[in-house]
């Protein structure tokens, strides 16, 4: 863990090169009175990434946005760069960083054009240039007939967009997005995520955002840091973790449905087999668990739509018998209860044929899985 740094002199750092990360921080530690909040945290962000920083309430995801931003300064730190420039202890004033709360933090008293404008009027911008560039902001994100309005004349939405435009006005290295589409209603937070997506895409920048919501995560994502307990979990694309969780954490938050604990028996090419109970179950190894010795502990996770009921005669790689027990309807599947020798399961039909299953004994395989090796067998 590294010692922290006396506060630096920004003029004395070199200016980074195009190809360096935008953001590059190195064993970040943090605590509030003694509770670890950051454990050892090392990032690095190209630019024009969308990061997102996942993970439970209590995980250090927004005490890590805060030591990006400044608004925390961690306990320990090896290094913090950003676009080059060290900036371990500056003040939030003095990083080329903005930040988008979800609660907006707009100004009232203030009209949407003055909103926009007032970072470049702190950083002293002169008028002309500050209303040119509030506008383009505003174009940006759709609200250029609303330079005039009051705050109180817009819907929650129109606000989220106004805060929006404000940092990118400032034209930060890295704009923070903290959890700011959290009070919005289902479907206008949908389109503030295609809304987000395309601003990025037109203006290059690098986002950050800070969010518990894995579809979120999923949609919007170039790459996914998935924390836990103040130290980072996994880091991956959004289809890799989503499809490959290599700890039962990780599994469990990304909504797998089923995720069964058992013993290694067979490790073969890229296939490892796993016993639970009497049951073995094969599937493709996650977090090194190619490597892992008969007898290590492990688990199997399985999606509740990666499991087929019906006759699987002849197929008996992953067949599991079941009692299937009541089919939840969601919409657009079926969630079905099956209670078999590995425990209860979910299996999901995307039909509408499955009253008749309720009750019965059915068979059903398992037709994708991932196998990774929990935690302390895996060091």
């Amino acid at each position: 863990m590294g010692a922290s740094h006396p506060i630096p002199s920004p003029a004395a750092t070199p200016p980074s090169t195009d190809d360096a990360p935008i953001l590059d921080i190195a064993h970040a530690s943090h605590d509030y009175a003694g509770t670890p909040a950051l454990n050892d945290v090392s990032l690095t962000v190209p630019r024009g990434e969308f990061l997102t920083i996942l993970g439970p309430s209590g995980s250090g995801k927004s005490t890590l946005l805060r030591v990006i931003a400044g608004l925390e300064h961690p306990r320990s730190v090896a290094r913090m760069m950003l676009h080059g420039a060290d900036i371990v202890g500056l003040p939030p004033n003095l990083r080329n960083v903005s930040t988008v709360f979800q609660n907006y933090a707009l100004f009232p008293h203030m009209s949407v054009g003055e909103n926009v404008a007032y970072g470049l009027k702190i950083r002293k911008v002169p008028r002309e240039e500050r209303r040119k560039r509030a506008e383009a902001a505003l174009t940006l994100v759709r609200l250029d007939d609303k330079h005039d309005r009051r705050i109180h004349q817009l819907s929650g939405g129109e606000k989220q967009r106004v805060a929006l435009a404000r940092s990118l006005a400032t034209e930060p290295d890295v704009l923070l997005l903290d959890e700011p589409l959290g009070a919005l209603d289902e479907r206008l937070r949908l389109d503030m995520q295609v809304e987000l997506i395309e601003i990025r895409r037109k203006t290059g920048g690098t986002f950050i955002l800070v969010t518990h919501s894995q579809e979120e995560a999923i949609t919007m994502s170039d790459r996914i840091v998935l924390m836990r307990e103040g130290a980072i979990e996994q880091i991956a694309d959004p289809e890799s973790l989503f499809e490959s969780p290599i700890t039962r954490f990780a599994a469990r938050f990304m909504g797998v449905e089923n995720v069964l604990q058992g013993t290694v028996i067979a490790v073969e090419h890229d296939r490892v087999t796993i016993r639970v109970g009497e049951t073995e179950i094969r599937g493709r190894p996650v977090g090194g668990a190619d490597n892992a010795q008969p007898g290590a502990r492990a688990f199997a996770a399985i999606r509740a739509e990666r499991m087929r009921f019906g006759d699987v005669a002849g197929e008996d790689e992953n067949a599991i018998p079941a009692q299937a027990g009541a089919a939840i309807y969601k919409g657009k599947y079926h969630d079905i209860s099956a209670e078999s020798p590995v425990g209860e399961l979910i299996v999901r039909r995307w039909d509408t044929e499955t009253a008749a299953l309720a009750g019965g004994s059915v068979r059903f395989r398992v037709v994708d899985c991932v196998v990774g090796l929990e935690q302390d067998d895996a060091a």
